[in-house]
């Protein structure tokens, strides 16, 4: 009889296992991949629907941050209260406020008015532009006009523009058009001022108890999560100031630039400019598409203009590139441009409005953070 061989048969073998490990950890990273799409998913419809309830608290918050150090300024140099700090500060923006709207808004509201009126003429000597230059491209475009395949192609491709501008945008009811509209955006404006003045009053530091209220937490875990909130209110913080402050020094260069060259409705288009750029290269790119069509067909425009108007933009943008931004923000995001550019239209289009193209960079910038944190951390990457 010979001896019984050691037993080496398995259910699986080495590899089997090894294969169904990787199956198992395959299917669970997709499982936990798609949970976190659907609860961002969910946070996302959530903050699209109650767009207009949570943009006046978030605005109000943002301002509480960026002001608290003016009005802790007051209180501590003028042996003010707190109450006394927070109205004189609220006098001061309003005379600043009410200054701007008697010397400024008179001429811009009558540059926005001839603007409006003038776009027609343009359209109009664009149009005559193509005809005389082009006609082959309107003879094609007329024998084509009728085909049922040209006519769904266009008809496909107006539904995407519409789509890629309601994601770009708010819709027009978050926006507050409309009867009722009006009166929500009016209602939901003027509380703003009545939030701003109780967050101002508060000395509550944002994140002071905030590791009290994480003890189901592990320490290690808590103190991370208190250092993220901590990196994020910062980052909001000196974005909003920062990129305000950007913003005003763009409208003033972009108003002298399109003033010095020639360019009609320089005023109203420098500033509104400007004041769009507090979304990083929103109002270049904005712009780009307003100003270079009018330079190039208003009276006595051409080639040379819209060469200027580009000049313009470009010296104004290596400016704020070059000096503005490091300058006044320093790297604090630590973002490419091309990394701001996405990230604006996609919480933009996650957050289905102009929310989320105003918190883009605020957003990004923690992500980043927390993904390198966790990576240096719990991951054992080194930096």
């Amino acid at each position: 009889m010979s001896e019984s061989a050691e037993p080496t048969s398995r259910f699986l073998s080495e590899r089997q296992r090894k294969l169904a490990g990787f199956a198992i950890g395959f299917v669970s990273l997709a499982i936990i991949l798609w949970l976190l799409g659907q609860s961002f998913t969910l946070f996302a419809k959530f903050i699209g629907h109650f767009s207009s309830v949570l943009w006046p608290i978030t605005t109000a918050g943002v301002a509480a941050l960026v002001l608290r150090p003016a009005v802790s300024l007051l209180e501590e140099r003028m042996k003010l209260s707190r109450v006394a700090s927070v109205v004189i500060l609220y006098a001061l923006v309003g005379l600043a406020f009410g200054s701007f709207l008697l010397l400024i808004i008179p001429a811009v509201v009558e540059q926005l008015l001839d603007f409006i009126a003038f776009v027609p003429v343009v359209w109009e000597r664009a149009n005559e532009y193509v005809q005389a230059r082009y006609p082959a491209w309107i003879e094609v475009a007329q024998r084509h006009a009728d085909n049922d395949t040209v006519k769904s192609l266009l008809g496909s491709l107006t539904g995407e523009i519409q789509s890629l501008l309601g994601n770009a945008v708010p819709s027009l009811k978050a926006a507050g058009l409309g009867a009722l509209g009006v009166f929500g955006f009016i209602a939901s404006l003027a509380i703003v001022p009545i939030y701003l003045f109780f967050f101002l009053l508060s000395r509550r530091d944002p994140t002071g108890s905030l590791g009290k209220q994480l003890t189901f937490l592990n320490d290690d875990i808590r103190k991370d999560v208190v250092f993220l909130v901590q990196n994020f209110i910062g980052i909001v913080v000196s974005f909003f100031r920062g990129q305000l402050l950007i913003g005003v020094i763009m409208g003033l260069l972009l108003t002298v630039g399109f003033w010095a060259v020639g360019l009609k409705f320089a005023l109203v288009l420098g500033l509104t400019l400007g004041i769009l750029n507090i979304i990083p290269y929103l109002g270049t790119i904005v712009g780009l598409g307003i100003t270079l069509p009018l330079a190039f067909f208003q009276t006595e425009g051409g080639w040379v203009l819209l060469a200027l108007t580009l000049a313009v933009f470009i010296v104004v943008q290596n400016i704020e590139g070059w000096f503005l931004t490091p300058k006044i923000m320093g790297d604090r995001t630590g973002l490419h441009p091309v990394v701001i550019i996405f990230a604006v239209f996609f919480w933009g289009a996650a957050f289905n409005g102009i929310l989320g193209m105003i918190l883009a960079i605020p957003l990004t910038a923690f992500f980043v953070t927390a993904w390198r944190l966790a990576r240096q951390k719990y991951f054992s990457v080194s930096a």
